[in-house]
């Protein structure tokens, strides 16, 4: 009896520590917000050249803009938030809503009509947001600093060809075309490299210093070693 006492009264062991409730995830998303964009991008951009003038060219962008640069990269930006990236999650949630934004627009303005002023400003606010990313990949890589660039300057050329009157395309619309197949090019080179990279486990292809000084490689407790 006195045995059974003292057992009852023993205090329970210490139970091992729970697993995080929410691990780190393992992937990047990166290319794959890189890559929606860079495609998505280039298509548009050849059709702003006028190097395409087919009457329907229009529909595979905007399939392009509704899954690939609208969704996978909105969820890649949302993954980025899950990393704790703001950069990548300001960016990739940013311009996926930006394709999501124009996969709508596009059928309706062509149908209405009477709304370059609109377009302008709406191309033009999309510049500026690019303009201040462009400050902040400074401290991300020179391949992103480079896209973010080229994208600006894009906005910029775009709003004002929108501006304009008459019929369409613009010249300055088919030299921010030009700009923007630069912009996809870098990016999908800039997807590339990341994916490429991590696969190998090594610096294959470069994508720049990551910051002022600092070889391309992440700092400790970086929370997303490849966030361009």
């Amino acid at each position: 009896m006195r045995v059974m006492n003292e057992e009852t009264t023993r205090l329970p062991s210490e139970q091992p520590h729970s697993p995080a409730l929410h691990p780190t995830v393992p992937g990047d998303p990166a290319p794959l917000g890189l890559a929606g964009f860079a495609l998505t991008t280039l298509l548009l951009s050849i059709i702003n050249t006028n190097l395409l003038q087919e009457t329907a060219a229009i529909i595979p962008v905007l399939a392009l803009a509704l899954f690939y640069g609208g969704l996978a990269q909105f969820i890649a930006g949302l993954f980025e938030f899950r990393r704790g990236n703001t950069f990548g999650a300001t960016a990739f949630a940013s311009y996926g809503a930006f394709w999501l934004s124009y996969w709508w627009l596009a059928p309706r303005l062509e149908v209405a009509g009477g709304a370059h002023n609109t377009l302008g400003l709406f191309l033009l606010g999309w510049g500026i947001f690019t303009a201040f990313m462009a400050v902040a990949a400074l401290r991300v890589s020179l391949a992103v600093l480079a896209v973010l660039v080229l994208l600006t300057i894009t906005f910029v050329l775009l709003a004002i060809g929108a501006f304009q009157t008459g019929f369409p395309p613009h010249t300055v619309t088919e030299v921010g075309g030009w700009f923007g197949i630069a912009t996809g090019l870098v990016a999908w080179y800039a997807a590339a490299a990341t994916v490429i990279n991590d696969t190998h486990g090594r610096p294959v292809l470069p994508l720049g210093p990551r910051r002022p000084g600092h070889p391309d490689q992440p700092r400790p407790h970086d929370p997303s070693p490849t966030a361009e």
